[in-house]
């Protein structure tokens, strides 16, 4: 099994995380016209939010990007690069989310995710978060978390 490390991320580590996530979205970039650039002020978050890495053998195979709200803890991007999909980093990441709301003292963490991105919302709602409205080509989805 591969040595696995959850830590916090450093402006030392803004290539790899922006490596990291433009590999995971390749494939919706290819496919959905209207995505942003998500690893777009990846430097800017590592300062200004809270972003974890997930590394696999010292290498950045994924990212969580959280920003802290007064009544939530929005994840802005959860990204995992696809040479590693099935290694548990994406449920370590949004565990991390939920650990961190509650260090936070906010009692729910929200998301938006893209309706051309439908596993995302199935799977989002297997884990328990709620579709709470959606929004041009936004589904935005929350859930409640508890110490």
């Amino acid at each position: 099994m591969a040595d696995r490390i959850l830590r916090r991320a450093t402006l030392k580590d803004e290539p790899d995380v922006v490596w990291c996530i433009d590999r995971a979205y390749a494939t919706y970039a290819r496919a959905i016209p209207d995505l942003p650039q998500v690893s777009q002020g990846i430097d800017r978050d590592i300062t200004d939010n809270i972003v974890w890495v997930a590394e696999l053998d010292g290498k950045i195979a994924g990212v969580l990007v959280l920003v802290p709200g007064s009544d939530s803890l929005t994840i802005a991007n959860v990204a995992v690069d696809p040479a590693n999909k099935g290694q548990g980093l994406g449920r370590a990441l949004m565990e991390t989310a939920a650990a961190e709301a509650i260090r936070l003292g906010t009692p729910s963490l929200r998301l938006s995710t893209h309706v051309n991105m439908p596993e995302n919302v199935a799977l989002y709602a297997y884990l328990g978060w709620a579709e709470v409205g959606r929004e041009g080509n936004k589904v935005h989805m929350s859930k409640e978390v508890h110490a």
